[in-house]
């Protein structure tokens, strides 16, 4: 039988950014980051990238968990498209100026895909929830010279797209329609509406 005092759920992701928003709701979750590869497979979809990846992630260390208690295991992927282009993290300070320089002035979307993997069965998606969220960032024009001191902040370079909406990043978003803290990680009200309603199935 599991400690009490155990977190209930592992959260497999190294993201501070989602660790912050699973606190802000008073969740006691362990984390305990995936490491696998993050690749766009040839005619994958975008929603289709984002709940495959976020799966992954989730079985991965599931199975690392195993049922010694069985454990509930978050998983998550966010992606940034505009063009029908899934724009990643920013290799180096360039080019997250060419990709804000994409960003500005138009609307793009953040794709989140979550998924849940019950740690007794990790190969079975049925046994817990994979699925998706999109919301729409509007953002205004800004020079390249604004741009530029934006990144020279940091701030962009381990986040998709090259910017944080919930930081500095907020000086270029003009609208967000959906859920903002899907942009920034986590649709985290319907991601604990989905946990509440597994944990209430009795597994694991």
């Amino acid at each position: 039988m599991s400690n009490s005092a155990e977190p209930v759920l592992v959260l497999a992701s190294a993201s501070p950014r989602r660790r912050d928003l699973l606190a802000r709701e008073g969740v006691r979750f362990e984390v305990i980051p995936a490491d696998i590869p993050e690749e766009h497979k040839p005619g994958e979809s975008p929603e289709d990238l984002v709940c495959r990846l976020a799966f992954e992630k989730a079985a991965a260390v599931a199975k690392r968990l195993g049922d010694r208690p069985a454990r509930w295991v978050l998983g998550s992927d966010t992606i940034v498209v505009i063009d029908d282009d899934v724009l990643g993290k920013p290799r180096d300070t360039a080019e997250a100026e060419r990709l804000l320089g994409r960003l500005t002035g138009r609307t793009h979307a953040v794709i989140t895909g979550y998924a849940f993997v019950d740690s007794s069965a990790p190969e079975e998606p049925s046994r817990g929830r994979v699925a998706q969220q999109t919301s729409q960032v509007t953002m205004r024009d800004a020079s390249a010279e604004e741009i530029a001191a934006y990144v020279a902040t940091g701030e962009p370079m381990d986040k998709a797209g090259a910017y944080a909406v919930q930081g500095e990043g907020a000086r270029f978003v003009t609208r967000v329609e959906g859920s903002e803290d899907n942009v920034i990680g986590l649709p985290v009200s319907e991601v604990l509406a989905v946990w509440t309603t597994l944990q209430g199935g009795g597994a694991p």
